[in-house]
């Protein structure tokens, strides 16, 4: 079986970090077990081993040091090729997005792309909270609007469209809709609905890490706002939000909260992608929003 370019950017990003660790939750963000999975296979399909492991170290076998520099090349000759076909006229730009975007930002941004650029249009895909890069890292998406943090390294370049304050959202019954505002402090002992574990800094953030005096009760997780919000409706938990993706449902309670620094929503594309279109519509959101 042939390997995919996928399976080279898993062999390329351990060869550089030396850790299937830390390949797997800084790099890929994928399981460190589905990681090794995949190398495996690679192997098997080389029939050779690409790496010497043992419980502290990770070096590169002499096939491996052969294969890097070729890995390399055809990664980057494939994401050329790419970009020069989405380069050409009359494509597609497809964005990302993991909650509502909301905030008026896709008819003004459609527009000024139309004026701008009339032979692109853009595609909207839902990408799981598991994913962090929304859809950017695996090359799903070619720009997404996403909260803040996204993961540093240097592959993702952002610009931050809108700042706003943590919401929390609560069930019907829940005590504290009796407020108007509710202290971080009352939600220190709430059970919370996480993100993935693989959502890596972004998880923290949504269940203010960041200025907790003592560890989140999780009570479940969830992958996207849908399933998020069933399980606050239901009464497994709370979840904290940005105040613009608040009274999206009859079901659930929104309330301010005090306490905590604001959230950031930043329109996201790959630091090397260049495009006019990328750029356009990088540039459509921050003057929308940012206006």
């Amino acid at each position: 079986m042939d390997a995919r370019i996928l399976d080279l950017r898993y062999f390329v990003a351990i060869a550089e970090e030396l850790s299937f660790t830390r390949a797997a939750t800084e790099r890929l963000f994928v399981s460190q077990p589905a990681l090794s999975k995949q190398i495996r296979q690679l192997e098997k399909s080389l029939r050779a081993s690409l790496f010497d492991r043992d419980r502290r170290t990770v070096r590169l076998t002499a096939a491996g040091e052969e294969l890097l520099p070729r890995a390399r090349a055809i990664i980057a000759e494939w994401d050329g090729a790419r970009q020069a076909i989405a380069g050409l006229g009359g494509t597609t730009l497809t964005v990302g997005f993991q909650t509502r975007i909301g905030r008026g930002l896709i008819p003004s941004v459609t527009a000024r792309m139309n004026d701008l650029l009339p032979d692109w249009r853009l595609h909207f895909r839902q990408v799981s909270w598991a994913d962090p890069t929304a859809g950017l890292g695996a090359g799903e998406v070619d720009v997404a609007i996403a909260w803040l943090p996204v993961p540093a390294g240097g592959d993702l370049a952002w610009r931050v469209v809108s700042t706003e304050d943590r919401w929390v959202a609560l069930p019907l019954a829940h005590h504290l809709t009796t407020l108007d505002v509710v202290p971080f402090d009352a939600l220190l002992d709430e059970p919370f609905i996480a993100l993935p574990a693989s959502a890596g800094r972004a998880r923290g953030f949504w269940l203010a890490e960041d200025v907790r005096t003592r560890p989140a009760r999780v009570a479940a997780e969830a992958a996207t706002a849908d399933e998020t919000f069933e399980a606050v409706a239901s009464g497994l938990g709370v979840v904290l939000l940005g105040e613009g993706n608040a009274g999206q449902r009859e079901d659930v309670v929104y309330r301010a909260v005090t306490g905590l620094p604001p959230s950031e929503l930043a329109v996201v594309w790959r630091a090397a992608d260049r495009r006019d279109a990328v750029r356009v519509f990088v540039e459509s959101c921050v003057r929308c929003l940012c206006a």
